[in-house]
């Protein structure tokens, strides 16, 4: 049996559980002593660093939150492992071209490590799903809000 939930691929994951350990270890035990320190100064209703202190924890709890039901329901995909490298699948590095000859390079990650400023695109995502599959040489036809575009595939390459 497969597994199931959204991939990520394992620099992703670590990148989360980066992000997890960092606001367990280090920020939530500042924001407490700082709550406690504020706490022990009387007056909580008027006490400015207790009421922002409160409010911050309650902000990191909520991150923590989610980031432990994310990880649990992400399933870690590594792209080194694609046997098939003649086709776009998740974790590709993908070169395309569009009507106007505007090369760029993409990979396919997963939507929790999308950054299209970095050219990584999340896998849900109206491009990567119009180039799942697809070969080297292969025309795909992207339907976006302003319009339909079409690219071709170029170079297709695992990390």
């Amino acid at each position: 049996m497969k597994p199931q939930g959204p991939p990520i691929t394992p620099a992703g994951m670590a990148a989360l559980k980066a992000r997890y350990d960092l606001l367990l270890g280090t920020e939530r035990p500042a924001i407490v002593e700082i709550v406690s320190w504020a706490a022990g100064n009387g007056d909580r209703s008027e006490n400015g660093d207790y009421l922002y202190g409160r409010k911050k924890m309650r902000e990191i709890d909520r991150e923590l939150a989610y980031l432990a039901r994310r990880m649990k329901a992400l399933r870690v995909v590594d792209p080194a492992a694609q046997v098939d490298r003649s086709r776009v699948f998740f974790g590709a590095a993908v070169e395309i071209a569009d009507e106007d000859d505007n090369r760029q390079t993409v990979t396919l990650v997963g939507d929790d490590e999308q950054d299209a400023g970095a050219g990584l695109i999340g896998w849900s995502s109206p491009l990567a799903k119009a180039l799942r599959g697809a070969s080297v040489g292969d025309l795909r036809v992207v339907t976006l809000p302003s319009g339909s575009k079409e690219w071709e595939v170029l170079a297709i390459g695992y990390a």
